[in-house]
């Protein structure tokens, strides 16, 4: 997606500013402005990106800065806190109880993804144990309501709706009273698709959120609509109360800049992201883990999750010593590649490893990096034991170059791209040494506020300040997932 060409962009913008020799401000203004076109091509909103700039600007002060100042890490740390900032309105939505009626209500754009968007957001608390239902209130549409009951069906989630009623206020009322008898914990109504220009239709979307008295009001975006976003959705929040987002078609061309333009239009967060057509292609959105994957920097509590998820666990606690120990060995990173390949698409998995921009892995070409990982471990399987545990790069002559190419079916050229991509990933974990990992056990609420003190002393200095100090530590263990 083009959100990846985006962090490439700033990744690229940050790491030229780092390689300067003296940093000052004619430095930091050209830093700015690469990232401000980056973000003004994604179709960010031009206020949004000058009020970042002028934030950065304000807190990089260089006559207020010491001379013993790391200006570089103040530098890549406020442009990290701007993007989330600009992700992040600063208050929770609503979250819904087990065991306790929650009504949730979606709006949105006509052709927005709002109805397959409203199964997959029941199809994910079902899974967690939620006994959602879906009710379908778009008279509007024709064939809304079949959609929403094929979709309904195959997931085994109750519905209501009618072929025969045009009220959908009424069918709204009637829908959210039949599953409360059914003791359902979450109802979710299905709105007609609407735009700005029609009064009618928003007045009917006032009636609903009126009659059904709605827990939680979720706009739904198309990640395509560009610089149209921000209106479009203070729209929306000038006649219902808006308090969540769910970015939609996140995994085609879209520019994707718009979704920032919502969270700023409504103040109101992001809480998931649709990342392709299936139902489980939907993932929770987490500010701070995603500014650090589209900047490269990896995703430490998403990756122990997919390791704890996946990995066996009589084989989790070598893969994880191996991890923090930051030495890497070709022999290695081809027990990685292995682990990676279970762990689900593999962009998003290596977009949560430190050094790894989304970019390199960007949808719609993650075959091609399969393709590349199983070209690498066929190389790796013709080289011998002292060259697969070696920690020496340079052993790496020419004359085993052209062995390796002839036993693997591949070009030297190929084999010399495969040992250039090892050096960068050593490069990049020798900086994790001594990082501690936390293991499927300390996960659990009870151990997270201890855990993350032991984290805290772990962690390299620097990383602990892009995650926001202990408080974002703390909060980071809170969002990962339990079992």
């Amino acid at each position: 997606m083009v959100l990846a060409q985006l962090g490439g962009t700033i990744t690229r913008a940050i790491r030229q500013m780092s390689k300067a020799t003296i940093v000052d401000e004619k430095v930091l203004n050209q830093c700015l402005n690469d990232i401000n076109r980056a973000l003004l091509n994604a179709d960010v909103q031009f206020q949004l990106v000058r009020n970042m700039q002028n934030n950065i600007k304000r807190i990089v002060n260089f006559d207020d800065l010491a001379a013993g100042h790391n200006k570089r890490r103040i530098i890549q740390q406020a442009i990290f806190n701007e993007l989330c900032n600009m992700l992040d309105p600063g208050k929770p939505s609503f979250t819904p109880k087990k065991g306790r009626t929650s009504v949730i209500m979606f709006v949105g754009l006509q052709g927005s993804g709002k109805t397959t968007t409203c199964t997959k957001y029941a199809y994910y608390h079902q899974k967690k144990g939620w006994k959602p239902s879906l009710v379908c209130a778009d008279t509007f549409r024709a064939g809304a309501f079949d959609q929403l009951k094929q979709n309904a069906t195959k997931a085994k989630i109750p519905f209501y709706g009618s072929y025969t009623e045009s009220d959908p206020v009424k069918i709204a009322v009637e829908g959210v009273e039949t599953f409360k008898k059914e003791n359902c914990d979450l109802i979710i109504v299905d709105t007609s698709g609407r735009h700005k220009q029609e009064a009618t239709l928003f007045e009917e979307m006032r009636q609903v959120s009126e009659a059904t008295k709605p827990d939680l009001i979720v706009f739904v975006m198309d990640s395509s609509i560009g610089q149209a976003a921000f209106d479009q959705a203070l729209a929306f929040k000038q006649s219902v109360p808006v308090g969540a987002v769910i970015v939609t078609k996140m995994d085609g061309h879209a520019k994707g800049g718009g979704a920032l333009s919502a969270v700023a239009a409504t103040k109101s967060p992001v809480i998931f992201i649709g990342t392709g057509e299936h139902m489980d292609e939907f993932e929770v959105f987490d500010v701070k883990p995603f500014v650090s994957r589209l900047l490269g920097m990896g995703d430490l509590s998403g990756l122990m999750y997919k390791i704890h998820e996946v990995v066996p666990k009589d084989q989790q606690p070598e893969l994880l010593q191996k991890l923090s120990e930051g030495n890497i060995t070709l022999r290695i990173m081809y027990e990685h590649f292995q682990s990676i390949q279970k762990m689900g698409p593999i962009g998003k998995v290596c977009s949560m490893l430190p050094g790894f921009s989304s970019e390199l892995m960007p949808k719609g070409r993650e075959e091609e990096g399969q393709a590349k990982i199983k070209r690498y471990m066929t190389m790796m399987d013709s080289m011998t034991n002292e060259e697969l545990d070696s920690a020496n790069p340079k052993i790496m002559n020419e004359s085993r170059s052209m062995r390796i190419a002839r036993g693997s079916g591949c070009n030297v050229t190929e084999v010399m791209e495969m040992l250039e991509d090892y050096k960068g990933l050593a490069k990049i974990w020798s900086k994790m040494k001594g990082l501690k990992i936390p293991t499927r056990c300390d996960m659990n609420m009870r151990s997270r506020n201890m855990n993350a003190k032991h984290m805290s002393r772990a962690l390299p200095p620097q990383m602990l300040k892009l995650i926001g100090g202990m408080g974002g530590l703390q909060n980071l263990m809170k969002r990962t997932p339990t079992a």
